[in-house]
């Protein structure tokens, strides 16, 4: 569902030094997939999880975690059904 706002890419190379950090270049990069996973004041989306590696940024340093050189952020929306 998030492919369709970056022209269809699975993935993404970013050079960040945290999550935040992540998100602000995507935003510059890919707005609609930025507006996908945050709200209008940079919060992400309730329904969105972030990963870093195998890791929930929440068990970290949320949008502050710092990220290193061959770290994968993971953007997840929740899925729910029945």
């Amino acid at each position: 569902m998030l492919r369709a706002c970056c022209d269809g890419a699975s993935e993404l190379d970013l050079v960040a030094a945290s999550v935040r950090a992540a998100l602000e270049e995507l935003e510059r990069r890919h707005p609609s997939l930025h507006r996908s996973v945050c709200d209008e004041t940079g919060a992400v989306r309730r329904h969105v999880n972030l990963f870093v590696n195998t890791s929930h940024v929440r068990d970290r340093d949320g949008l502050d975690t710092a990220l290193a050189p061959g770290d994968v952020v993971m953007i997840l929306p929740a899925v729910s059904g029945g």
